[in-house]
């Protein structure tokens, strides 16, 4: 196998979606200083704006695409300003119109992006329902990775990575080359997290079994193996990463229900909004 723990001197693409409420401009702030970490890297800040103005009933009013558009890229312009004494890298901006989601997946093809990096709110129920279903929307795209930064988080070098997993046939599920590739960026200490979530209790034999190969298919990073007896899933993983000081949390959406969870107010606030730990989507 490849040893891809090495230095991955290739260029790297982050794209950062922007709607200029505060959380996503700490997204943006975030993605700038990690940036700075990888030489040659780029940033391309993207909006996607409403061509028509509507009135209450949905019904269209005016056109304003070009008047929306050259509003949208002077305010872009203004955050990439404001983000150049954060990094070295490239800076780039494109507003357009369309559907977020479906154009990021169009946008990550053609642009070779590595991530997709979003911020997350729910202080209040406005925020709550625009930015994270906007964001959930963007996960269960399930094509390309996402990095979602919660409200405040400041970037720390990506020291210490929990990666959760159910060791079900992790051969098949785990999304490997993605995970290795967001690995051999950051070079962090990886933990690989079980946690016991209902009545079904891993056989220890199923386990020695996943174990053997998980640890072929992460040949190189040394990941260590956690067991946590929880009845929930993101408390038991919220209280992992406060413990060992984590940074970063990845997980497969599908295979838990945390990203459902996420979206909770009561998950969100103990995961996210309290720890301040980035969550990383990775899809097979």
């Amino acid at each position: 196998m490849e040893d891809l723990t090495k230095n991955d001197d290739s260029m790297k693409k982050f794209i950062v979606p922007v709607d200029f409420s505060e959380v996503s401009k700490n997204a943006a702030r975030y993605a700038a200083q990690m940036s700075a970490d990888f030489p040659d890297s780029e940033i391309l800040l993207y909006n996607v704006y409403e061509k028509f103005a509507h009135a209450d009933d949905g019904s269209p009013l005016t056109n304003e695409g070009e008047a929306t558009k050259i509003i949208a890229e002077s305010s872009l312009n203004n955050l990439r300003f404001e983000l150049m004494p954060l990094t070295k890298s490239l800076i780039g901006i494109l507003a357009e119109t369309g559907n977020l989601a479906e154009n990021l997946e169009k946008l990550v093809l053609h642009n070779g992006a590595d991530l997709v990096i979003m911020g997350i709110s729910g202080t209040s129920k406005v925020e709550q329902a625009l930015i994270g279903s906007n964001t959930l929307g963007v996960v269960r795209k399930d094509s390309f990775p996402v990095l979602i930064v919660p409200p405040g988080a400041k970037y720390e070098r990506i020291h210490s990575v929990v990666f959760a997993s159910d060791f079900k046939d992790v051969e098949h599920t785990t999304p490997i080359p993605s995970l290795r590739k967001v690995l051999s960026m950051f070079r962090p200490d990886l933990f690989v997290v079980h946690v016991e979530e209902d009545q079904e209790v891993l056989d220890a034999n199923d386990f020695r079994k996943e174990k053997e190969a998980m640890d072929k298919l992460l040949f190189g990073f040394n990941p260590e193996y956690s067991f946590i007896d929880s009845g929930n899933f993101t408390r038991g993983i919220s209280n992992f990463v406060h413990n060992m000081k984590a940074n970063l949390i990845i997980t497969v959406p599908h295979r838990h229900a945390f990203m459902k969870d996420l979206f909770k107010s009561t998950h969100t606030e103990k995961l996210v909004y309290h720890t301040h730990v980035p969550v990383l989507a990775l899809h097979q």
